[in-house]
């Protein structure tokens, strides 16, 4: 594999770290050319990979498809990872195509209206969640290259458990809750502090736009920023989280792929903290999310730029922070002639992660996501031509990578209280059984 990586922020560096340390000799990772639109950034990526020759920096700009396109066949890259800010992702996805890469994001652009109508989709947004990559299926299908869409913890992790769950753990898989959340906390913070933990412009788009939620009777409903707030136990010592609604592409890629398996119903719900809710609110209500140019002074600006500029970077926040990150799916469904319940987790220690990559926790895991997916495309375990989303693969190998990686997860049975179904025996059953 000769990949492309658009985008050196936090989780990119960290998706390289990984990949390093899983392929040290370059058996599948041949080439790794590291693009962003800070060169100074790139390279610092690359002086990170202590000299790794396999990784170079690259300037580019990933709002422009031509320059993007010519990169791709200059250096001879087969597959392009989209690290990049959302907005780009069209543009990113686009270029892969015409150069004839595979292509793989972590997320997907969605266009809401402004402003929106709440209820229907399509009251809400001109352009919904991953409908732009899906509608050409057919054209990357029929030209023989690969799309792989949203693959990071979550979306990612997530849609590998579900399709697991689905496939092995359920008879029929009526209902997926996505959880995401944790414990992290800033001991030093101030009280009035606010913290990214992921990327601005992501945070500023799925946890303003109108959260989306499924359900087979009802179809797609959205709903109010921050809505449906509910209490919810994580396990791994995690604690009680509270959580409300934001947009996220599980609700629409699970039903996609996992209807067919009796699916009935799929909600995504975030543990975010008072300070970060206020924050966006406010910004929302100033005008600040615009991607309209304003005139200040003469001189144009973008508000969104300004905010994403001056807010708190992820790639900043690292040690001080202390607890983990919980993130999993709560499924229902019928086994063995029994209503059954459980939640398929991934645990994140930030200290571990700090001290194992350097890297926080929020991004690390992320980067983890995605790694083994880009893995799995490079050895050829996941292939096929068209565009796809972690649901449609095995998710069998991918366990297996998190296993020998030391990519924690769990399964807990949710009756009266938590009680750990996941160990070594069940799991090699399981495995053994996928075999045949």
């Amino acid at each position: 594999m000769k990949m492309l990586l658009v985008g050196a922020g936090a989780v990119g560096e960290s998706i390289l770290r990984i990949l390093q340390v899983r392929d040290p000799e370059g058996k599948w990772l041949e080439k790794v050319v590291v693009g962003d639109y800070d060169f100074d950034r790139a390279k610092e990526v690359c002086d990170h990979l202590k000299g790794d020759a396999r990784f170079t920096p690259q300037q580019l700009n990933a709002k422009n498809k031509d320059e993007l396109v010519d990169i791709i066949k200059k250096q001879g890259c087969d597959f392009v990872m989209d690290a990049a800010a959302p907005f780009v992702s069209n543009n990113i996805f686009d270029a892969a195509y015409e150069a004839g890469a595979n292509y793989v994001s972590m997320g997907t652009w969605s266009v809401p209206y402004d402003p929106p109508k709440y209820g229907t989709l399509e009251g809400s947004f001109s352009e919904p969640m991953a409908k732009y990559n899906f509608d050409q299926h057919e054209k990357w299908k029929e030209k023989g290259n690969m799309a792989c869409i949203c693959l990071g913890i979550d979306p990612g992790v997530v849609d590998v458990f579900a399709k697991f769950a689905a496939e092995y753990l359920f008879d029929e898989l009526k209902e997926i809750h996505v959880k995401d959340g944790g414990n992290l906390d800033i001991p030093n913070a101030g009280e009035d502090d606010i913290t990214f933990g992921f990327n601005v412009w992501t945070v500023l788009d799925e946890c303003v736009n109108p959260n989306v939620e499924w359900s087979k009777e009802k179809g797609y409903v959205t709903d109010v920023p921050f809505a449906g707030e509910e209490t919810f136990e994580m396990p791994a010592g995690v604690g009680l989280n509270t959580l409300v609604k934001v947009e996220h592409e599980e609700t629409v890629l699970m039903p996609r792929f996992l209807e067919k398996y009796g699916l009935e119903k799929v909600t995504f719900k975030i543990a975010l903290d008072d300070n970060l809710i206020q924050a966006l609110k406010v910004i929302t209500s100033l005008g600040l999310r615009s991607l309209e140019p304003v005139e200040v002074n003469g001189v144009k600006v973008v508000p969104r730029d300004i905010v994403a500029a001056c807010a708190p970077q992820p790639k900043d926040i690292g040690d001080e922070m202390v607890g983990k990150m919980c993130v999993g799916i709560h499924c229902k469904g019928i086994k063995d002639g029994k209503e059954r319940e459980i939640f398929m987790y991934q645990p994140f220690d930030n200290q571990d992660s700090m001290e194992k990559w350097n890297m926080q926790a929020v991004v690390a895991q992320t980067g983890f996501g995605a790694a083994v997916g880009i893995e799995l495309i490079g050895r050829g375990i996941w292939k096929d031509a068209g565009v796809y989303a972690p649901e449609y693969f095995d998710p069998i190998p991918y366990l297996q990578i998190m296993d020998e990686a030391g990519f924690e997860y769990g399964i807990v049975e949710m009756d009266s209280a938590y009680k750990t179904a996941k160990d070594k025996e069940m799991m090699a059953e399981i495995f053994e059984s996928a075999k045949k």
